[in-house]
């Protein structure tokens, strides 16, 4: 084998683990939650935990009044402080990191599991936001 076949093996392995991997994410997602648009959301987010999943410099800078805070990196450690009785609305930026939380609640018994379809820059309710140096 030359270099050009080994360099060949080696990309359209890595292009399928890679595929395979993001085919996996997305069939977790939709197995673990229904993702519903930003009017639904604001609807049923008085009778709901909103738990907004990104970093905690993320949330500070701006996040859904309302919603509280437990980032990914923290969520198995604090998967404790969220109630197995009531719905669950996850929002993030862009949906990846809420559907991965989304996994580990599903997997731990949680039933109704929900993510704000377009993430955080599709909502258009109200936010709180922090200016830098406050």
């Amino acid at each position: 084998m030359n270099f050009f076949d080994v360099m060949s093996i080696f990309v359209i392995t890595f292009a399928v683990v890679y595929g395979s991997y993001h085919i996996y994410l997305w069939i977790e997602r939709r197995w673990a939650a229904k993702y519903i648009k930003a009017d639904e959301f604001r609807e049923g987010m008085r009778s709901a935990q909103v738990i907004d999943v990104r970093e905690k410099d993320d949330f500070n800078a701006k996040h859904i009044l309302g919603a509280r805070n437990i980032p990914f990196s923290q969520f198995k450690q604090n998967l404790g402080q969220i109630r197995k009785d009531q719905p669950i609305y996850l929002c993030d930026d862009f949906m990846l990191v809420a559907g991965k939380a989304a996994g580990r609640l599903k997997r731990a018994g949680y039933k109704e599991i929900y993510i704000l379809k377009g993430g955080l820059e599709r909502w258009q309710g109200k936010v709180k936001t922090v200016k830098k140096g406050n």
